[in-house]
């Protein structure tokens, strides 16, 4: 299962970066001190020895001089012959030159007696005082001095223009949001699989872009604001992507916390910026990522009203009141936290359309699966249907990242393709997490299997629970046991009889240690805590307690960094109430435990040998145990059997590594 890989576009032609006035400045000044140097060091004269200096001073032959130090310059009244070698070989007519202005090095011993020779022969004489570092000091000053003026006349024609993001703090209050053009790295519907209806409530956005004037003809207006809602990692932004993609257009993104700043109204003049700047390039797309950064409910904590964040969100509901009833600039926001955001973000007018992005389905995991694996060579027994039932709540990244941890494994073991022993490797690993190379005590061991057969039996035996998918001793992420059940299918609701089934099947590891070593383990902790957590919400919030009533008892969800909630007690009954809650927890409790217990007790046999199993053999899988112990008490085919369900893996990755 392949596909022709498209060739990459060339890259776009860039335009050279312009100069700025300052850098030419530095250039032209860097080049005049240049001159200026290799204009004294080649400014140079013959050199002449002081003897023969001498001679043609005796001879008059001096028109001039002039004395800087030690260093005499002048000119001849006659030329002379230098001789350029003293050697008898190179003495010849050609190597002589005739000069007439010289250069000589007085001897410090010299003193001031060869002046009287000068003035004896009437040579004119002048005299210069040699620059020393004040010269220096004053040059660097005048150059400082200019590019002092310079850069203040620069940043005063700046601050000319900075109410809207220029000045000196330009680049700060100016939007950091990144385009992406539809030309390159394009991205389209095809490319998000798994989430068709979805993709259908969004191609309205599509055609408005494409076809504006369409709608307008019949008076209809296209939301101003989408809020995109789900779980982490199923495709939001994959999908705001896909339609600038399919509409052609600008593509602009930003994440949330940007926005924040230390200094204020930062956050406020960015929010101005990045809808001009989304205005001027029309029609066009401005995606806001994790949007409850920014987007919180006003008035929370004790940040007051002039909070950096407050006043950013202020500006952003501005802006969106701003945009025409006709304007082609479509906002994309996503988050996972639609609970927390500001109603003023959601009201008609604003984020008036909202679309919740969860988790695929069946067929939709079946399609990620095939869309990761376009580049991946496979072999033909791998079998995607089999692979979504077995990822059952798994989001397009976690399958995304299963395939590529397959795709690692094969390459470890250097396969050619990567095929199905691969795929399942890669699910338990992530599902269950990797194996754990350490030591285990034979009597951990042996600890270990019982309890996790006392899972699988149980699960095996109970007509409402869920069928078992495989059972492993092998420690894996910070458990030392797992046993993956199986849903029948994709389900968003649980039945009474369901959660009783379940609770007997967690409390069946502990059971099991009990009949076995007639004492209990830290092993059961996360069963315990698990099964508790879900019985507190069946009488505390579903009802499914005859002593209770329909009547929901559960403490309130209010967030004390909203704001609320944080001048009164959370609970909302009274100590009477919440000590029959606590007695009905204890009793459904204690009902699914001897549960448990009785049924283990009857089918001792099958708990023994699904515990020696287990220790010879670490792992057994759904036919494995059917031939140790019989069928299941289920009724559907063992074709069906290959779901693994992520939220109802038992394992224990928040206990330490001692425990079952």
């Amino acid at each position: 299962m392949t596909n022709e890989k498209k060739p990459a576009d060339p890259p776009p032609k860039q335009r050279p970066p312009e100069r700025s006035p300052m850098s030419w400045f530095i250039v032209v000044l860097l080049g005049f001190v240049t001159v200026l140097f290799v204009t004294n060091m080649f400014d140079t004269q013959p050199q002449v020895s002081y003897t023969q200096l001498l001679k043609e001073v005796e001879a008059n032959n001096v028109a001039w001089v002039t004395i800087l130090g030690l260093q005499v310059t002048g000119e001849f009244k006659n030329e002379i012959t230098l001789k350029t070698d003293t050697t008898e070989e190179t003495s010849k007519k050609e190597d002589q030159k005739p000069i007439k202005r010289f250069e000589c090095t007085i001897p410090p011993q010299a003193g001031e007696a060869w002046l009287a020779k000068l003035e004896a022969q009437e040579v004119e004489i002048k005299a210069e005082i040699p620059s020393g570092p004040e010269d220096l000091f004053i040059f660097i000053s005048l150059a400082g001095l200019v590019l002092l003026v310079f850069f203040g006349w620069s940043m005063f024609r700046r601050s000319r223009d900075q109410m809207m993001g220029g000045g000196m703090l330009g680049g700060v209050t100016k939007s950091p949001a990144r385009r992406y053009d539809a030309d390159e790295n394009r991205v389209v519907f095809d490319d998000v699989a798994g989430l068709e209806g979805v993709k259908k409530d969004l191609q309205e956005i599509v055609h408005f872009l494409k076809d504006s004037e369409k709608f307008q003809k019949l008076g209809a207006r296209v939301p101003k604001g989408v809020l995109l809602m789900g779980p982490p990692g199923t495709g939001k932004t994959l999908l705001a992507r896909a339609i600038a993609g399919e509409a052609s257009v600008p593509f602009f993104s930003i994440n949330g916390s940007e926005f924040i700043q230390l200094f204020v109204g930062v956050g406020a003049g960015r929010v101005r910026d990045m809808f001009k700047t989304a205005q001027d390039n029309a029609p066009s797309i401005l995606f806001i990522d994790e949007i409850d950064a920014v987007g919180r409910q006003r008035g929370a904590g004790l940040g007051g009203g002039h909070d950096e964040r407050e006043q950013t969100l202020n500006q952003i509901l501005s802006e969106m009141d701003g945009f025409s009833p006709g304007s082609t600039v479509i906002v994309l926001a996503a988050t996972n936290r639609p609970d927390v955001l500001d109603p003023a973000l959601l009201r008609p007018g604003r984020f008036d359309r909202h679309i919740t992005v969860d988790r695929p389905s069946i067929k939709g995991r079946r399609e990620l699966f095939e869309l990761h694996s376009r580049d991946v060579p496979i072999t033909e027994n791998v079998d995607f249907e089999k692979l979504a039932r077995a990822t059952v709540g798994l989001t397009g990244a976690d399958i995304r990242n299963l395939v590529n941890e397959a795709a690692l494994w094969a390459t470890r073991q250097e396969h050619d393709k990567v095929d199905m022993d691969d795929f399942e490797h890669a699910r338990d690993r992530v599902l269950m997490g990797a194996k754990r190379e350490e030591v285990v005590t034979e009597e951990e061991k042996e600890i270990t299997a019982y309890h996790e057969a006392g899972h699988t039996i149980l699960a095996w035996l109970l007509p409402n629970s869920d069928r078992v998918h495989k059972v492993t001793i092998i420690p894996r992420g910070r458990a030392l046991g797992v046993t993956q059940l199986v849903p029948e299918e994709d389900r968003h609701n649980m039945r009474e009889s369901e959660m009783l089934a379940r609770l007997a099947m967690m409390l069946g590891g502990r059971t099991a240690e009990k009949i076995q070593f007639d004492e209990y383990s830290a092993g059961a902790e996360n069963d315990l805590q698990q099964a508790t957590a879900l019985v507190r919400r069946m009488v505390t919030r579903w009802g499914m307690s005859e002593r209770l009533g329909p009547v929901a008892y559960s403490h309130s969800e209010e967030q004390p960094f909203l704001g609320r909630e944080m001048a009164h007690e959370h609970r909302t009954f009274s100590e009477h109430t919440a000590q029959i809650i606590d007695e009905e927890i204890t009793r459904i409790l204690h009902t699914a435990s001897e549960q448990a217990e009785q049924l283990l007790a009857k089918h001792r046999d099958k708990l023994e040998t699904l515990s020696k199993a287990l220790l010879e053999r670490e792992i057994l899988d759904y036919d494995e145990i059917e031939e140790l112990i019989g069928p299941s008490i289920h009724q559907s085919k063992k074709s069906g059997s290959g779901a693994v369900d992520a939220a109802t893996i038992r394992t224990n990755r928040d206990q330490p590594s001692n425990q079952n």
